[in-house]
Formats: C-alpha cells, structure tokens, sequence
C-alpha cells in the first residue's frame, strides 16, 4: 500500500494507472476509520482495479468554535486498517498541500447547503464541495464512494459533480450501524456512558416514523411530532432539528406529503452532535 502526501505524485500515480485501462475507486475522509468507512472500501474494492482513500482533515468545512482541533486522527491506526481492507494508495496531504499560500477559489451551491445541517453549519457544505472538487481533480477517479449517514453531503456533492460535468460517478452506501442501531461516526468517542446509552433514540424515532408511514399516516407534523417526542425523552438530548424534505432538491415538505422524501435529525448529548436520516416512500395522494 502506497502513501502519497502531494498531489503531483498522486495525480501522476493515477495517470499511469488510467493509462493502463485501470479503473480507480476513491473514498474521501478525514480519517479516524471506523466500520462505516471500511464499508465504503470493499464496496470500492469490490468495483475497481485500484482503490483510493483520502485521509484529509478539511479545515475549510470547519466553523469558528467547531472541533478542527479536537477531531481524533491516528494515521498509524488508519492506515493499518486500510491496508486490511485492499485499499491500495492512501493520499495524506498536509493542510498547506491542499491550501497552499494564496489560494483563494471555493466552490459554492446555491439552494442545497441552505437547509439542515446548512442552517447552523453555514460555511461547511461550501468547505465540503470545494475539498472534494480538489480531490477529484487530484485522484482522477471513476468513481466516488459516501456514505449516506450524511445524505446532505451525498446530495451534495453529488448535485456539484452533475452542475460542473465531472467525469465520475457519485455512488451512495447505505449507513453503517451499531449492534443497537446508532450509526457509526468518528465522534461517537466523545460520547459519556450515559449519552451513549441514549444516543440509539435516533435510530428508534427514525424507525418509529418509517413504520407510521408504512401504516398509511402521511401527516407531516404528526410524524415530525412524534420523532421529537421520542429522542427528547432521553435526558441528554437537544434537539438541532428535526426535518422532513422533499427528494432530491431538499424543498419543503408538504402538509400530506407524496413521493421520496428525507426525515433528517441532528441532535446534541452533552457537545457531540449526532446526525442521522431514512428516505420514507408516501404513496400518492389519493
């Protein structure tokens, strides 16, 4: 397994494999691996010749008192559980690398960024768009794997690569879950006992509202109503929001809502934001 650090050396590296017919598989992080990014590998594994992983802590997705400094990183960690994996190239680029003196361009999305998480993370989904546009010029890719713990991030990007006529598909995996149901995340370690214990609330009012759904309610606010009902039964949790949107612009609801849309939730134990989300189906309105 190779360890590439400037992006000369990766963009040669992929040049040469794209010359020999090879087709690449990259998965973008920040690191600190846990299974739902091991997951995103073998799918990559699974459907490319080469497999690229990024490790990057992106600063530019990062507000003022946000946890840039605190985020947990363990390359030799990392990169051992990479290699486990098949991934064969990491790119591990340095802040400077990436942002070099002088730079100066940012990609931004008008409409996408603006709801959810967008609404008190106001300079994150334009810091995602752009470390991403970087990354895809630099690894050349085929393809790109997300997860869709952060289905936001996966519209995202995906609506970013459509807009500017990148040449590589977006694909989406499905969210990776604890044996009780709470999706993985790299900042589930901040979790006390207690919130940890609380923290699968998440899961259960998502799934409380697929089965109303699936029993023929379709009220917008009923179902709302009663996922806030379920996380703030827990003690430790504060609510961010609760949301549902209409696929795949993230537009409003409507009151008896028809069609593909997004139940989203962020919800705070303690300082550690969680963040989770289920596509529910409504039928159309008869």
């Amino acid at each position: 397994m190779l360890v590439l650090e400037t992006a000369a050396k990766m963009q040669a590296f992929s040049k040469a494999q794209r010359a020999d017919g090879k087709t690449i598989g990259f998965v973008p992080t920040m690191g600190y691996l846990h299974e739902g990014h091991l997951a995103l590998m073998r799918k990559a594994r699974e459907l490319a010749d080469v497999v690229v992983l990024s490790i990057f802590v992106n600063p530019t997705q990062f507000g003022k008192n946000e946890d840039l400094d605190k985020y947990p990183r363990d390359f030799d960690r990392d990169s051992k559980l990479a290699d486990s994996v098949g991934v064969d190239v990491i790119f591990f680029p340095k802040p400077e690398e990436m942002y070099p003196a002088g730079y100066q361009t940012s990609i931004s999305l008008a409409n996408l960024p603006t709801v959810l998480c967008g609404k008190s993370r106001p300079v994150h989904f334009g810091g995602v768009a752009t470390v991403c546009c970087k990354l895809f010029n630099i690894v050349q890719p085929h393809f790109a794997v997300f997860g869709k713990k952060d289905y936001q991030q996966f519209l995202v990007v995906g609506r970013m690569v459509k807009d500017l006529n990148m040449d590589l598909e977006i694909i989406g995996a499905p969210t990776v879950r604890e044996s009780d149901g709470l999706a993985m995340s790299s900042r589930n370690v901040y979790l006390t006992p207690a919130q940890r214990a609380q923290a699968p609330a998440l899961i259960e009012a998502l799934r409380r509202a697929e089965k109303m759904v699936a029993a023929g309610h379709r009220d917008r606010d009923e179902i709302l109503a009663e996922v806030r009902h379920i996380v703030e039964s827990r003690p430790d949790a504060r609510i961010d929001y609760v949301e549902m949107l209409k696929l795949p612009d993230l537009v409003d609801a409507a009151a008896q809502p028809a069609g593909a849309h997004l139940l989203a939730l962020a919800v705070f134990f303690g300082k550690t934001r969680l963040i989770d989300n289920t596509v529910l189906e409504f039928g159309l309105a008869g």
